[in-house]
């Protein structure tokens, strides 16, 4: 069975990456494969239905309380007063049960149609199991004083009205989420599209259609929005989104002997720029959690695929292919295991610019997150052109097809050589070289120690028998040649010579 003879189910026509509505822009798995355009359009005409809905029975139950009620003393009046009660009773209970059906089969349309969101998850009512660290609190407040001054900077360099009407609507933003904490996620999201729209209409009626410096002054609100309310909108307690996050990753770990060659991954890791474009991608993609901002998540996952691309280019020594880059991109995933990626794919869905996930390499490459997240979720032994018990094996831990159970039958020659286990065979092999040298070096070095110690005692016990068969003497010191004479004050002085005149 050849592994190269085909693409294994990974292969993604372009056209899938675009809204299902045909309006061209990216679609996205978390909105049913509609753009976020569509998806606000199809959001808000379930959501008139709902309320059309609720509205209509709300009328049903008034008319039927009120047809039990008339009934119900109509038939006070016919019937005796120690006989009427039962059937009092039963004509209610009938009505309870009837009106309790109704509230509990009137599931929302926006549910039906759209993922679970936060309304189906309860609140936590203990938060002392995630309360933040006093460090952890004083870098995000430092953060968000860093950002709240550069955004007031900001506003000083465009027309001054605007920067006040700016300034004064994103302020009014925050208290108004601030006071709707209680609303789901999906809520919170529509409030933060609904004011992204608000704002992008008035700076374009403002700089009259110039976009770059719509684009320009947007993603400056966004960053001070989202800033602010990062630790409130991303990953809640009212949302699944830490359950999903802990299923994806216990199912790419599952996944950890997925190799290159089932994957049909165009890259060549033992080339060193590929190696090094690869580690880049995959610390871009775990680098992805540590950002705030959507716009900077998205900088993330844009810096990860050119560098995948990167490696592609140089390992085929031609331009890379959209077909070679998401099964890439799903090994980058599956090697690098993202923390939190559920969360960060749907905090960036949820509260990025609309705009920007429905054009442009940063809509494409996030596009192309989502599929591969997606494809991560359905593997199947046929999409890895597997048997299905080679694949329950490879689950379950019982084989893995990187390291049979006997290491003697690893190849070492031939051209059929599985490039993972040959280097780590042959990383084994130098590991195990460098082993013996070390534990040489060290019986050396006792040795030397050993020899160092005799050769010191050796020494002293030498010098300790030179010392005896030669044994100092120190004799008297030598006296001054005068130093017995007692009578010297008594000698004349020298003779000093005179001078005659002649």
């Amino acid at each position: 069975m050849s592994q190269r003879s085909e693409r294994r189910g990974i292969h993604v026509d372009q056209s899938e990456l675009l809204c299902k509505k045909g309006c061209g822009y990216f679609g996205n798995t978390a909105w049913q494969g509609l753009c976020s355009k569509c998806w606000r359009e199809e959001y808000q005409k379930a959501r008139q239905r709902q309320i059309q809905e609720d509205w209509a029975l709300a009328e049903k139950l008034q008319r039927e309380e009120e047809a039990a009620y008339v009934s119900t003393h109509s038939s006070s009046q016919t019937q005796p007063p120690h006989s009427h009660s039962q059937p009092s009773l039963a004509t209610f209970s009938k009505f309870e049960e009837k009106k309790t059906n109704e509230k509990t089969r009137k599931v929302t349309t926006v549910k039906k149609f759209f993922s679970p969101s936060s309304r189906t998850a309860p609140k936590k009512e203990s938060h002392e199991g995630k309360t933040p660290s006093p460090s952890i609190t004083r870098q995000s407040s430092i953060e968000t004083d860093r950002v709240s001054r550069d955004f007031t900077e900001f506003l000083k360099t465009i027309q001054k009205q605007a920067g006040k009407e700016i300034n004064k609507q994103s302020r009014a933003f925050l208290d108004s989420m601030g006071n709707k904490r209680d609303l789901g996620v999906e809520e919170l999201s529509e409030c933060a599209q609904d004011f992204y729209q608000n704002i992008s209409d008035r700076l374009m009626n403002h700089y009259k259609g110039s976009s770059e410096k719509v684009d320009r002054v947007m993603d400056q609100v966004e960053k001070y929005i989202m800033t602010r309310l990062y630790k409130s909108v991303f990953c809640p307690e009212t949302s699944d989104d830490e359950k999903k996050d802990l299923a994806t990753q216990h199912r790419i770990r599952a996944l950890h002997w997925v190799t290159i060659q089932m994957l049909c991954v165009p890259v060549d890791e033992e080339i060193p720029e590929v190696s090094d474009s690869v580690v880049k991608a995959i610390t871009d993609i775990i680098e992805m959690d540590s950002k705030r901002v959507p716009r900077d998540k998205l900088a993330c996952i844009t810096s990860c695929s050119k560098h995948i691309f990167n490696a592609i280019r140089v390992t085929k020594n031609e331009p890379a292919s959209a077909d070679d880059f998401l099964p890439t991109l799903i090994f980058i995933v599956l090697k690098a295991n993202p923390p939190r990626l559920q969360s960060n794919i749907q905090y960036i869905t949820r509260f990025c610019i609309p705009s920007r996930l429905m054009t442009g390499e940063d809509g494409y490459y996030f596009t192309n997150l989502c599929c591969a997240v997606a494809f991560i979720e359905k593997l199947d032994a046929q999409s890895l052109n597997l048997s299905p018990e080679d694949f329950e094996r490879y689950m379950s831990g019982q084989a893995s097809p990187q390291r049979p159970d006997d290491p003697a039958a690893w190849p070492q020659t031939g051209s059929n050589i599985n490039p993972v286990v040959s280097q780590i065979h042959q990383n084994q092999s130098i590991l195990s070289n460098l082993e013996k040298r070390q534990q040489q070096v060290i019986e050396e070095a006792n040795s030397l120690q050993t020899e160092l110690a005799e050769w010191q005692d050796s020494v002293a016990r030498e010098v300790q028998q030179i010392l005896e068969r030669y044994p100092l003497e120190i004799k008297p010191r030598a006296s001054a040649i005068d130093a017995e004479n007692v009578e010297n004050d008594r000698l004349p002085p020298p003779l000093v010579p005179q001078v005659f005149a002649g």
